[in-house]
């Protein structure tokens, strides 16, 4: 049975379930499985085979304790109705390159992947102590589309309740009303005076906060969990749409079995190109993983020096969802490039904590670089882009794309390789910001831009986003940072 530990120490024997339901590591870490990529999927199956087909064949090799009768009835409630594109995520020609759309989800935005079926994963899993009464809290501190996306996945979802923590002034109007208006009677969204970095060590720090947890468990039945890409839940569906990528490449005859593809990724977290490597380990041919980031430019530092510092400026940028500085899920690609060595992850990690910084050995460096590229786009460069986008290729792209269309354009193009740009969420989440970059009028509220952009480009508002105009504001509190814990025990007694 394939088991769950630390990415820090051996001493957990998780499985998939267990790690699910816990979240985050004990002593800090994240958990990982020692036996990834010791089977592969056959890529030469893949071709004709729906979203739902390709994500059971995946998901089967990532969570081997789910019956496969529980995975399929988790894939059929997470990918339904609820998409507006039968492909879930569906690949589209831009050039001479490809984009593969994730954002035809509930909520706009990738994270939907994932968050559609973390909550059906958690609902097949048990209480470690056999409480019947026990209830999950999911804890989770967004940049942005994380918070809503986890909302819309556990809203009213029986066993469980929902805390979302956002960085109060630093997430764009739409992104903040889609929060603050959620329905449901089991969640609490909250506005923290910060930015998403302090909000993240804030959680990270209550799930490690031992009094806390015990305290939670006696009063209420309350246990812990995250929503974040640091719960192995979270990350390991998006490891599925590299491979449904691949499968249209397939079908439409661009590449045979066994060629090479390379993919560009916006990220600020890590989790989202962290997926592709997990699928290049499951015997997915990628040539390489292209890190694009914004202003924040933390993870190109990393990996064109070795040295990771979040000693740095903070900016905050128009792609609010790459503004990070402690990307947490690189902690795993690290601990697989140091040939799964705990001790020096925990050394790492610690001198972060400490120091604010962290430097890896020369020859792990060398190895990461062979397969992850780096690129970087600053806010002049993220608006021309989208313009850039619009006028060769006829196709809206918001910021956080477009911070991976300018690195894939200054990469030199291998013309036997195809590229795919991952697309992150819809333009209509960030209407303003694109409406001035392809010269149109953004006077007015996020709503007024909306209209504009699908008038004069002739594309549609999702409805869900055109309907938060009139929604009615559930959530307005705002606390500190170190008055998080405080609303988290007052929320569990709800």
């Amino acid at each position: 049975m394939t088991t769950f530990h630390s990415t820090r120490s051996t001493t957990d024997s998780l499985t998939a379930k267990q790690a699910i339901r816990k979240g985050i590591a004990d002593d800090g870490g994240l958990f990982v499985s020692d036996s990834l990529g010791s089977e592969h999927v056959d890529i030469a199956s893949l071709a004709g085979k729906s979203y739902q087909q390709i994500a059971q064949t995946v998901l089967a090799k990532l969570l081997p304790d789910f019956t496969e009768e529980e995975l399929a009835d988790c894939i059929r409630e997470a990918y339904g109705d609820q998409w507006s594109d039968p492909a879930i995520t569906p690949l589209k020609p831009l050039g001479d390159d490809y984009i593969l759309e994730l954002f035809n989800g509930p909520t706009s935005a990738f994270k939907d992947v994932a968050l559609q079926i973390l909550p059906r994963f958690m609902a097949r899993t048990t209480p470690a102590d056999g409480d019947p009464d026990e209830k999950i809290m999911i804890l989770t501190a967004t940049s942005g589309d994380t918070g809503k996306a986890a909302l819309a996945g556990f809203a009213d979802a029986p066993g469980t309740a929902i805390t979302v923590f956002y960085p109060e002034g630093k997430v764009s109007q739409v992104q903040q009303l889609q929060m603050t208006t959620q329905a449901g009677a089991n969640v609490n969204v909250c506005a923290v005076k910060g930015n998403f970095d302090d909000a993240q060590t804030a959680v990270k720090r209550i799930f490690g906060d031992k009094d806390l947890a015990s305290e939670l468990a006696d009063k209420s039945h309350t246990v812990l969990s995250s929503a974040n890409s640091i719960n192995v839940g979270r990350l390991v569906p998006q490891v599925v749409y590299y491979f449904a990528a691949y499968a249209q490449l397939l079908e439409d005859q661009v590449i045979n079995v066994g060629d090479e593809v390379e993919f560009c990724v916006p990220t600020g977290n890590f989790g989202d190109i962290l997926a592709g490597y997990y699928a290049k380990l499951l015997g997915l041919p990628v040539k390489h993983l292209i890190v694009a980031s914004d202003k924040n430019n933390v993870l190109f530092d990393f990996l064109t020096t070795g040295t990771y510092n979040r000693q740095r400026p903070f900016f905050q940028t128009i792609s609010p969802s790459m503004d990070i500085l402690v990307s947490s899920n690189l902690e795993r690609m690290l601990y697989y490039f140091s040939e799964k060595d705990t001790r020096l992850i925990s050394m790492l990690m610690n001198d972060l904590n400490q120091w604010g910084a962290f430097e890896v050995p020369e020859q792990m460096l060398a190895k990461i670089r062979s397969l992850f590229g780096c690129g970087w786009a600053d806010e002049d460069q993220v608006r021309e882009s989208i313009h850039d986008c619009w006028e060769k290729n006829h196709y809206v792209i918001d910021p956080h794309t477009a911070c991976g269309y300018f690195v894939m354009q200054q990469i030199p193009r291998d013309p036997l390789t195809p590229r795919v740009l991952l697309s992150t969420a819809s333009p209509y989440k960030f209407p303003r910001v694109v409406n001035e970059s392809l010269g149109l009028d953004a006077e007015g509220t996020d709503f007024e831009c909306m209209d504009v952009l699908a008038k004069a480009t002739g594309t549609t508002a999702p409805a869900a986003l055109r309907g938060l105009e009139t929604a009615d504001v559930r959530f307005d509190d705002v606390v500190e940072i170190d008055a998080m814990k405080d609303y988290v025990r007052t929320a569990a007694e709800k």
